[in-house]
């Protein structure tokens, strides 16, 4: 606790030097609420406070109900009050020209700590389990009663088939002909299975099977291994595994909430996701979109929908900040929201790729048991019926949940306009519509509309999170003011104590680099001096992408001696190593594997064969290491 504050401190006075003010009363008033409150003000008040920060950013004023947890005088806040006059004027109106170095500050003072991994009070965890069985309560009644209305339901439809009918079609193709590539996750399953023993399957469903999505096709080799079947359990719909919902940390206000899947089911939706996203993120050169080349490939190439990199939401969020023409969208409950009757009939017209989608689909859930008011894994007894199409721990979850909601948003914006899409139309708005995951944006003038279907699909707008009337905007981890960053560097772990904290030593050494490249050198200064005593002296400048534990710099790195083999520059650095368990695979498991390999390239790891899975035991160890 006493090294956070430190660190808030640090921070505080560096950002209050580049404003002008100063930070000595925050500070202050900080150590006096975490005395009283504890850790939780940091990572779940101040949060708060950032909350109705932004609200106000884009409101244009500070409304009397917010910040309702510290004391203010006439119209703004105590606390942080020096950055606040900066933004604010005394009524708490904001500024013609507010300080952006201002706005930067009470957002990285006040969100440095949101995402820190710490556990979750038991009756949080026990809120959250019961957050999720409540959506799915009202999922399961919205499914019952056909809330959605039935035209909604028809435009929907048509909308998808115009987005991604030939991406769909040539998926559709491949599920016919068998021709799916699926891989394992790196993830744990619901039948324990870890590394290199997921190729050697023990169950398969019937489900699968049915769906065209064979065991002898997908689980072996070659088909001349046919007789291997008899070693392997097929089961039936009532005797499948239901994922297993498991509590990982997200926020200590909160946890986020992962199903865990089974080995078959995660391995064939891996296939089907690779498929549908290497259809849809298809390249096409930009100055041969026209309308003849659209009607052969399909609107795909025209971006709405990003799998792999988020660099487009976040130039459109800049965008957004900078004009007011793009809002951005967030949703709450995302993945636990999206019903699977409406992704039936996103797939509907394509009968083997949603025979494969839905077969690929676990339909059952194990939650969590309690003793007492916490939760335990070993009192797992509730199994719900799923009414949603899957959660997180789904390698379908997030590409399809996208594909929803950008069908879903294309809808509204066809209503609005009061006229039918068409490609030219929907030409007209590549670098207006983005949606990556549960990230959206959408032009200003649709945003109504689009938040109001959105929720007649059972989806929940988080306004808190969403922003269309001021100058900030925020998409994909990439926060801009009247396009400046203003995005904080948030702390991943507590401090470390000695060396045998590994993960909490990688993340602090993180932390230094990003402050650094922020431009808050003081504080990267600071960690400087912290860290150099946990590593007895030893952390010289590295470039990004050694595999030291060192500081980055704009300064180059100072080599101490020269590699007698490879006649490269080196220096004496701590280094991570993380031990994979031994796993052995050999016989069809093992032929399976390797032949399975997407890429041409060579594994990573030339004993991949021998062991894999999630390292078992990590240190940090002093070496001479290439600062490159």
């Amino acid at each position: 606790m006493k090294s956070l504050m430190s660190l808030w401190r640090e921070v505080a006075d560096e950002l209050a030097t580049w404003c002008c003010t100063s930070a000595t009363l925050d500070y202050k008033k900080l150590e006096r609420r975490v005395k009283a409150e504890g850790v939780s003000f940091l990572t779940i008040s101040l949060p708060s406070y950032a909350r109705d920060f932004e609200r106000s950013l884009d409101a244009g004023s500070i409304d009397p109900g917010s910040f309702s947890a510290f004391k203010r005088r006439n119209g703004l806040p105590l606390f942080l009050g020096g950055f606040l006059d900066r933004i604010f004027d005394s009524s708490g109106v904001l500024l013609n020209e507010p300080c952006v170095d201002s706005i930067l500050a009470i957002r990285q003072l006040t969100l440095m700590f949101k995402r820190i991994e710490l556990p979750c009070s038991d009756a949080r965890e026990a809120r959250a389990i019961a957050g999720f069985v409540a959506v799915e309560e009202e999922l399961t009644q919205r499914r019952d009663s056909r809330s959605t209305p039935a035209d909604l339901l028809r435009k929907f439809q048509r909308t998808a088939l115009l987005l991604w009918g030939d991406a769909f079609q040539t998926v559709d193709r491949k599920v016919e002909a068998m021709e799916l590539r699926p891989r394992h996750g790196p993830g744990r399953t619901q039948d324990k299975l870890l590394g290199n023993q997921k190729w050697n399957f023990v169950e398969w469903t019937d489900r699968l099977e049915k769906a065209g999505l064979h065991y002898v096709e997908y689980g072996l080799p070659r088909r001349g291994y046919y007789d291997h079947q008899d070693f392997v359990e097929f089961l039936e719909p009532g005797r499948e595994r239901p994922v297993k919902v498991t509590l990982v940390p997200k926020t200590l206000k909160t946890p986020r909430i992962i199903a865990i899947e089974p080995t078959c089911m995660q391995y064939m939706q891996q296939g089907i996701s690779s498929a549908l996203i290497q259809e849809i993120e298809k390249p096409v050169p930009l100055d041969s979109i026209n309308q003849n080349l659209i009607e052969k490939v399909g609107v795909p190439a025209l971006g709405f929908v990003g799998f792999e990199s988020q660099d487009e939401n976040r130039s459109m969020a800049r965008e957004g900040s900078l004009n007011g023409e793009l809002a951005t969208l967030d949703l709450s409950e995302a993945s636990d929201r999206v019903l699977n009757g409406h992704v039936e009939l996103l797939f509907e017209w394509w009968p083997s790729l949603s025979e494969a989608v839905q077969a690929s689909r676990s339909t059952k859930a194990r939650l969590p048991g309690f003793v007492g008011d916490k939760v335990s894994y070993r009192h797992s007894n509730l199994v719900l019926d799923l009414a949603k199409f899957a959660s997180m721990g789904s390698a379908l979850c997030f590409p399809v949940e996208a594909l929803v909601f950008s069908t879903i948003v294309f809808t509204a914006i066809a209503d609005e306009l009061r006229a039918p899409l068409t490609w030219k139309v929907l030409n007209s708005f590549r670098g207006r519509v983005r949606v990556y995951g549960d990230d959206i944006i959408v032009p200003v003038e649709f945003v109504p509309r689009v938040i109001r279907y959105l929720e007649a699909f059972g989806l929940k707008v988080n306004a808190d999170k969403s922003f269309w009337t001021g100058k900030f905007r925020e998409s994909c981890g990439g926060d801009y003011y009247d396009g400046n960053w203003v995005t904080p560097v948030k702390v991943g772990r507590k401090f470390p104590s000695t060396l045998d904290d590994v993960d909490e030593v990688s993340s602090l050494v993180s932390l230094r680099n990003q402050f650094y490249w922020a431009g808050m050198w003081k504080t990267a200064a600071y960690l400087d001096n912290v860290i150099t005593k946990i590593f007895r002296g030893h952390f010289p400048i590295v470039e990004g992408t050694s595999s030291a534990l060192g500081r980055e710099s704009v300064l180059p790195y100072r080599a101490e001696k020269t590699c007698t083999k490879l006649h490269r520059p080196l220096v004496r650095a701590w280094q991570r190593f993380d031990r994979v368990p031994a796993n052995p695979l050999d016989e069809i498991g093992a032929l399976l594997k390797c032949l399975s390999k997407a890429s041409e390239e060579p594994f990573e790891d030339p004993k991949h064969l021998l062991r894999s899975g999630p390292a078992e035991r990590s240190s940090i160890n002093l070496r001479w290491s290439a600062p490159f």
